[in-house]
């Protein structure tokens, strides 16, 4: 998927691009759909990532063992102060060096090169684009724009090109972002997503892990929503049953849903 994530997110950051540099003072200001979060810090949050890619800070003295999501509060916190200008400018003098960096990792040997991301599991460094797409994707079609976020902007609707690989990068880390999930999961739950970035997964018990796979024979419950509203409920952002359709057992599809949390 990491070449079309690339691809995905490229369309994302021109997107993104668009967005900010035609943003008011007032909207800036405003409250995003990211908890906690304002306009500007969004906006802080991806201009942030994209430097530390390009131009990486110095290490700490000690190790930091956080989870992911703290460690980018640690990075937003800085730019508190700066102006909605400063932001900005970091976000467009870093996005293209990063959009480069992904292409680079692409390539062997580093594109299977496994690393860690905190506690988010571990993959190959050229699924970093899917990250990012899945990143980039969430934080601008619902996080900043309506209707779901605050920022009125006419863009073209996505579609599987786009919202794809942000779908396949949740489904890639599901397994390793709760390893007590696989608790929750006791019998085969299919998850069928329609519309752009849609499709069917089935996902079942391997052992102490859950696996994602192709659907294979009757599922014990099937679970229906669009695409763009997993990413909203699979990330917690909104309730599922607000969403969702289940077929089947649906006493044990609740208890899987209910505990999943995709970051």
């Amino acid at each position: 998927m990491s070449r079309p994530a690339l691809e995905s997110l490229t369309r994302s950051v021109d997107e993104v691009k668009q967005v900010i540099t035609s943003l008011t003072p007032e909207e800036w200001a405003m409250r995003s759909g990211c908890d906690g979060w304002t306009v500007k810090d969004l906006v802080a949050h991806m201009s942030s990532n994209y430097k530390e890619v390009v131009e990486p800070s110095d290490p700490p003295a000690e190790p930091v063992d956080l989870p992911a999501e703290r460690m980018m509060d640690l990075l937003v916190a800085p730019r508190t102060d700066w102006t909605n200008e400063q932001v900005r400018d970091e976000y467009l003098e870093y996005c293209d060096g990063a959009l480069a960096a992904m292409g680079a990792l692409q390539e062997e040997p580093a594109a299977s090169t496994v690393i860690a991301l905190a506690d988010l599991g571990s993959y190959p460094m050229n699924q970093l684009a899917d990250a990012y797409a899945f990143d980039h994707y969430c934080h601008l079609r619902i996080d900043l724009l309506a209707p779901d976020g605050p920022i009125r902007r006419e863009l073209p609707p996505t579609d599987d090109d786009q919202l794809g690989p942000a779908v396949g990068w949740m489904l890639t880390g599901l397994p390793q972002m709760q390893p007590g999930l696989v608790d929750q999961l006791s019998g085969r739950l299919r998850l069928e997503l329609t519309g752009p970035g849609g499709g069917a997964w089935d996902l079942v018990r391997g052992g102490d892990d859950i696996v994602v796979e192709a659907p294979d024979g009757d599922a014990d419950a099937t679970v229906t929503s669009s695409a763009h509203d997993f990413v909203l409920w699979g990330t917690v952002r909104t309730p599922w049953r607000e969403s969702c359709t289940v077929t089947g057992d649906e006493a044990m599809a609740a208890t899987f849903l209910d505990a999943l949390n995709i970051v």
